[in-house]
């Protein structure tokens, strides 16, 4: 028997933190439903967050779905995106729970197609076309970067003032392999890799939703994509290979692994007291440089986010994980009428990036047409989850000026605002 129209879509934010975590289930007029886990992570809870608490977020996701249909999107590879899909050994851990419930399918870009190696052949390659093989050698080369910065923050290598930034962005942008793995076959059906135009992988689960793929775009889609942060695939290649040869250097020279020489790396009680104000300042030069990599490397991965945008009845919801300039402006380009057309009646947002600045461009902000100044039938919902003081870009996360706005032209639902008992927060849309 064929499926009904969905008549309503719950849509449960998570109280993840700085992560992002949402359970959209969509409602049918036979009274069934079929939900969607849109990323599951975090990298830093709540002060006072109970022990557990990712674990009670996996059961209740498990107790909602229970045996209805159900996919996964993960929007892209960063750790407050994935955390919640990593295994333990003993079966028992966030990603265990999420794997024994056998999604139908999992979505993910593009970029996370695994034979998409370096050195994979056409025609695998072709279709992302000319530079497709840069591009994931280059994320590659992000992850093995912030390997080398998150050890030297654990060795203590850096000034105490820079570590918390440098480790909380360097730990984001790590291999996070299991929830990969975990990701890849934890699904009924083979993954969907998508990019922008292709078909979500989600139309038989979602009978009468159209789900519409924007972004990411590949190379042979947008060459402003090639420019992540204003740099080049080979700006990371060159930026790896110096941090393996600093560390093959102190290998040769009998030292354990480090990423800076001790002479800059420490101003212990050796040093005279007159080169003690040199050393530091030398090491703080070094770690503000860091910082400078590791914010554009950030964006770098943030940019190969999945843009979805789902159209159920008169409704559309835009979930663009932490897509960032770079990726919106293929959607956003002038010729692009048809997507241009679907961002002027969204009638729900997901906050990019946590509120980022630069998430949710001006240009997409003016777009939306149901932006309002009172609340009322109609009038343009956001979502947004983020925790304050523990992220810093150009401007702090979230931004302050995005979230006055977001709180005067729609109904805002943030998860820093929730109560720290609270698990999630619904919100029914009525399509």
């Amino acid at each position: 028997m064929a499926a009904s129209a969905p008549t309503s879509l719950n849509i449960r934010t998570y109280q993840v933190g700085f992560g992002d975590c949402f359970l959209l289930s969509f409602i049918y007029d036979d009274g069934k439903k079929r939900h969607v886990l849109i990323d599951f992570g975090t990298k830093a809870l709540p002060k006072g967050t109970p022990k557990g608490h990712m674990l009670r977020i996996a059961k209740n996701i498990e107790a909602t779905v229970g045996e209805d249909p159900f996919a996964v999107v993960a929007t892209h590879r960063h750790l407050d995106h994935i955390s919640g899909f990593e295994p333990n050994a003993q079966g028992s851990g966030t990603g265990n729970i999420i794997a024994r419930m056998k999604p139908t399918v999992v979505v993910q870009p593009w970029t996370e197609q695994p034979d998409l190696a370096e050195n994979a052949k056409a025609p695998a390659l072709k279709r992302f076309g000319k530079g497709a093989a840069a591009r994931v050698a280059a994320l590659s080369d992000v992850h093995e970067i912030a390997a080398h910065v998150v050890d030297a923050t654990r060795r203590g290598q850096l000034p105490r003032e820079m570590r918390d930034r440098l480790s909380f962005i360097g730990e984001d942008n790590i291999k996070n392999p299991g929830a990969v793995k975990n990701l890849m076959t934890m699904g009924q059906k083979k993954p969907v890799y998508v990019f922008s135009g292709t078909k979500s992988g989600l139309d038989a689960l979602l009978p009468d939703v159209k789900v519409h793929v924007l972004g990411p775009p590949t190379v042979a889609q947008s060459d402003k994509i090639k420019s992540y942060a204003k740099t080049s695939d080979q700006y990371w290649n060159f930026q790896a290979r110096a941090m393996r040869a600093g560390t093959a250097s102190a290998r040769s020279k009998g030292r354990s692994k480090v990423l800076f020489p001790r002479h800059v790396a420490s101003a212990g009680p050796n040093y005279p007291v007159e080169a003690r104000w040199l050393i530091y300042h030398a090491r703080l030069a070094q770690a503000e440089q860091l910082l400078s990599i590791v914010t554009m490397l950030d964006k770098f991965m943030n940019n190969t986010s999945v843009i979805l945008v789902f159209e159920a009845g008169s409704k559309k919801l835009l979930f663009p994980g932490d897509a960032q300039l770079e990726n919106w402006l293929f959607a956003l380009d002038g010729t692009n009428d048809k997507y241009k057309a679907l961002l002027q009646s969204v009638d729900l947002y997901k906050v990019g990036h946590h509120g980022s600045w630069n998430a949710t461009p001006k240009k997409l902000w003016a777009l939306f047409k149901k932006k309002k100044a009172t609340s009322g039938p109609g009038r343009l919902k956001t979502l947004m989850s983020t925790l304050e003081g523990v992220f810093h870009e150009d401007h702090e996360v979230p931004r302050g000026k995005l979230v006055t706005e977001l709180k005067n032209q729609s109904d805002l639902v943030s998860t820093n605002k929730l109560p720290k008992s609270d698990l999630f927060k619904d919100t029914l849309v009525q399509l």
